[in-house]
């Protein structure tokens, strides 16, 4: 790792983040790693790690001015705001990042951004184009489906017995969390990687009855699938406290899912990583001994 300053990791207090920071330490010092938040109270651990740790807040560009420096390698994780909010936010970060000069600038975008028809993909493509526009060495971390989008609710999936959603048959080629922050961190410390669309996705496509057999072995509990109409699925959700926007994407999700577009297995994932992706059966088998014990067989 020569000619590059320090290697920046934006929203490193969430799930995505604090496991790039960890991939980081593997393969860089920790003086050399900074990790960005906006909410203080979130980076002490960071901190205890040697890292590091910059304030700033994508709803606040000013914050950003002192975020980056000449030379960096910096990796943009992506906001959790939808439309034009998040484009906004985006594109502070880039401009930002443009007139310090830095190195490389990272985004982690989704599975086939430039051709989805899905919101979320369209959102992802809005940045890709703000990114490319810029005249920013860049590279385009394009993100399948985690693991962790279906295992994080498995204690609920485990209480009800099913696995709801709109999918139908639609197969995703998941990963896990870890496995798209090794590859972020991959590109963050390595060569040869600029200006370059990267489409990182599992090794298997699976569908939903799929994972509920899965679980139902696993744990030792009957768990089916249910695929319901989206307006059904929708008003399900909305009706479980889901906010309607939330709602809206995640039947909008699944209607891509249903459609085919998550579900490509390019390999490339794995090649970046130098081993298997993480098949959603390790992940079940992590969510029962860490998020459920009680269900565990």
């Amino acid at each position: 790792m020569v000619g590059f300053m320090d290697i920046v990791v934006t929203g490193a207090t969430g799930q995505l983040g604090r496991l790039v920071i960890d991939e980081l330490l593997k393969r860089a010092s920790a003086e050399r790693i900074v990790a960005v938040a906006r909410d203080p109270a979130k980076t002490p651990p960071l901190a205890r790690l040697g890292v590091r740790v910059r304030m700033a807040d994508y709803d606040r560009p000013r914050t950003l001015c002192d975020a980056f420096s000449p030379g960096d390698r910096v990796l943009l994780i992506s906001s959790d705001q939808a439309g034009e909010v998040r484009t906004t936010q985006h594109a502070a970060v880039i401009a930002q990042a443009r007139a310090a000069g830095v190195a490389l600038l990272a985004y982690t975008s989704v599975l086939g951004a430039d051709t989805a028809t899905f919101e979320i993909g369209r959102d992802h493509r809005a940045t890709e184009l703000l990114l490319r526009d810029s005249g920013l060495p860049y590279v385009l971390l394009r993100n399948g489906w985690y693991n962790e989008n279906y295992t994080g609710y498995l204690a609920a999936t485990l209480t009800h017995g099913r696995v709801f959603a709109s999918a139908g048959p639609g197969r995703v080629a998941t990963a896990a969390c870890i496995d798209y922050a090794a590859a972020a961190a991959e590109v963050l410390t390595g060569e040869g990687h600029e200006n370059r669309a990267y489409e990182l996705s599992g090794d298997r496509a699976w569908g939903l009855a799929e994972y509920a057999a899965e679980v139902t072995r696993q744990s030792g509990r009957g768990v089916g699938y249910t695929s319901m109409p989206e307006a059904e699925f929708r008003r399900f959700m909305i009706e479980a406290g889901v906010p309607a926007e939330d709602a809206d994407a995640l039947v909008d999700a699944d209607a891509a899912i249903a459609r085919g577009e998550l579900a490509a297995t390019t390999g490339e994932l794995r090649e970046l990583i130098g081993r298997p992706t993480t098949p959603i059966s390790d992940s079940i088998r992590t969510a029962l001994e860490r998020q459920a014990p009680q269900f565990s067989s």
